[in-house]
């Protein structure tokens, strides 16, 4: 049996991950899914100043309050940059680290470095009727409206800190959708295709990577949980 943390995107939550979570625990696997802070069902908590560290706090807390370790981390998109930060803190209690169409910040690095001026662009328009937390850049798929609540921009603004014990990490992949029209990974792709100790696959999917291939995504996983 493997342990697997799944961290959801910006404008997310829990909830988003019940597909893949319900496979995953069929396969005989421990799953947990943390809502980070002011998202999913703990929209109730969202406040302006919520930061990257209060995200990153979310899942290391989860991991101390659990006991956990031998993890599997999984981020999808904003969630990348959480897992990020989480392996710097608590890298020697992670097995491997897995990055769904997700952003891969290195040392230092904003998410706001990383994006082009139009979608930064968006990142400000889309707080203005409700300041410090960010509407949907994109269209919100029928049924899942209710669900979803803005999202902090502080943790758009804060550089990710490595120099811990990410390197404590035997295992990193990275899985890109590619039929995706959010040009913003592709990046995150060939740098990882450039250096052997990545483990890179490539799904014919839109960004909700498991909406258009969860057998594709659970396949994956399970691969991941088979390594020694």
């Amino acid at each position: 049996m493997a342990t697997f943390v799944l961290v959801h995107g910006a404008w997310g939550g829990s909830w988003g991950y019940g597909p893949l979570a319900r496979e995953l625990r069929a396969a005989g696997h421990e799953v947990h899914i943390p809502s980070l802070t002011g998202l999913g069902e703990r929209a109730h908590l969202a406040h302006s100043g919520i930061t990257l560290t209060d995200h990153i706090d979310d899942v290391t807390g989860l991991i101390d309050c659990e006991g956990l370790s031998d993890i599997i981390l999984v981020g999808h998109s904003y969630g990348g940059r959480v897992i990020t930060g989480v392996s710097a803190q608590r890298g020697n209690r992670i097995r491997s680290l897995v990055y769904l169409d997700a952003f891969l910040p290195q040392d230092g690095q904003m998410l706001w470095d990383i994006v082009d001026d139009g979608t930064r662009a968006m990142y400000i328009e889309n707080q203005k009727g409700s300041p410090g937390l960010v509407k949907p850049i994109f269209p919100v798929p029928e049924g899942r409206a209710g669900r979803v609540s803005g999202h902090p921009l502080l943790t758009l603004l804060e550089p990710v800190k490595l120099g811990g014990e990410e390197g404590a990490i035997a295992r990193r992949t990275y899985v890109f959708a590619s039929a995706s029209p959010v040009g913003s990974f592709a990046q995150f792709r060939e740098r990882c295709a450039a250096d052997p100790a990545w483990n890179v696959h490539d799904l014919s999917t839109s960004h909700m990577m498991w909406d258009d291939d969860l057998a594709g995504i659970t396949r994956i996983l399970l691969d991941e949980a088979a390594q020694a």
